[in-house]
């Protein structure tokens, strides 16, 4: 079969190949890939910016059909829709593990980087991170099952009441599914971006997001001080992985307000403010990837239109697209582009 396999570190060495077919083990189900999304994390594999077990097939984000499973799957049958958590083997045996807590193994082995994952025809995934689709929710949303999966864990790690202000700083695919799960437990969410997101804030309001922010061309702190009486937001989700984000976040919240650090820095060590941190009396959460726990909850809110992964999608290409691809999301015009699979 044709897969689109990074095939050693560094910038590019991405290649369409041919891989051999694998059977599913007695756990494991193969799944026919129908939809699989492009993450930020492939653009920086791709840019060499990201290890990865090279040579392996990317692709994390995929949904599809099964048409095989091993001899001791007993949950799920030829046939059925589904996506797949990132999981692919973990230890078992650390406190994480224990907890389901599968994002902090120290031994996790995941689909797409240290295994190969759903750039290609065919995926094969262990059976107890398999979910099934619920017949309302199409392959293209659910290829979308593990960003989301990512927002709600984002989100689930804060305490969100209904009426609270919520910012969501960054309108890229997380900040946009950050967003709607948060609209979705009753906050009222303002999101903000840059010149450059323009799209991205025009999606924000499609979305039917409360407050969408230019930061170039409004003030935010004047426009969260309005909206609060003056206290601060409640809520602050940093999804931009940018330095000065992060520090007007800071600024933004009330006392005793909530900071969650979801976007990736370019450089690990960054300059905090502390001082506002202690005087502020704030609670500052991070969120890595998702784990178990998130999927079902996040397939529902598709299910029940709470949250529209689908929208966006911006493009869709074949694998052997991927220069097209490529440009499409670093242009600034495209959102999440889909991977389909060659014959």
């Amino acid at each position: 079969m044709k897969a689109l396999v990074k095939t050693e570190l560094g910038y590019g060495h991405l290649e369409v190949l041919d891989r051999t077919e694998q059977k599913p083990l007695d756990q494991q189900v193969k799944i026919e890939v129908k939809y699989a999304g492009i993450c930020g994390t492939d653009l920086h594999t791709f840019e060499g910016h990201y290890k990865v077990n090279a040579p392996v097939t990317l692709g994390h984000e995929f949904s599809g059909e099964i048409v095989e499973v091993g001899k001791d799957v007993t949950a799920f049958k030829v046939g059925d829709r589904v996506t797949s958590e990132t999981t692919f083997y973990v230890c078992n045996e650390c406190r994480y593990c224990k907890e389901k807590d599968y994002n902090l193994c120290n031994y996790r082995k995941g689909l797409g980087t240290q295994v190969d994952g759903g750039f290609a025809k065919y995926v094969i995934a262990r059976e107890e991170s398999v979910h099934r689709l619920p017949d309302n929710v199409s392959y293209q949303s659910a290829a979308m099952t593990e960003p989301l999966a990512c927002a709600y864990h984002a989100v689930s790690k804060i305490n969100v009441n209904v009426g609270d202000v919520a910012v969501v700083m960054g309108p890229g695919p997380i900040g946009l599914l950050v967003a709607q799960v948060l609209k979705s437990k009753g906050a009222i969410v303002v999101i903000t971006g840059l010149d450059s997101d323009e799209k991205r804030l025009e999606k924000a309001k499609a979305l039917k997001m409360d407050h969408v922010v230019n930061l170039q061309q409004s003030n935010l702190e004047e426009k969260v001080k309005a909206i609060t009486d003056g206290y601060g937001a409640d809520i602050v989700m940093e999804c931009s992985g940018a330095v000065p984000a992060a520090k007007q976040g800071l600024s933004l919240l009330r006392k005793k307000g909530a900071y969650g650090q979801v976007g990736i820095f370019k450089t690990a060590e960054i300059p905090f403010d502390m001082e506002k941190v202690i005087q502020k009396e704030l609670t500052i959460v991070g969120s890595r990837s998702q784990k178990p726990a998130d999927w079902e909850p996040s397939l529902q809110l598709m299910s029940q239109g709470l949250v529209d992964a689908e929208a966006l999608v911006t493009e869709e290409f074949y694998i052997d697209e991927w220069d097209k691809a490529y440009q499409h999301l670093k242009s600034g015009d495209g959102i999440k582009a889909l991977l389909k699979p060659l014959s």
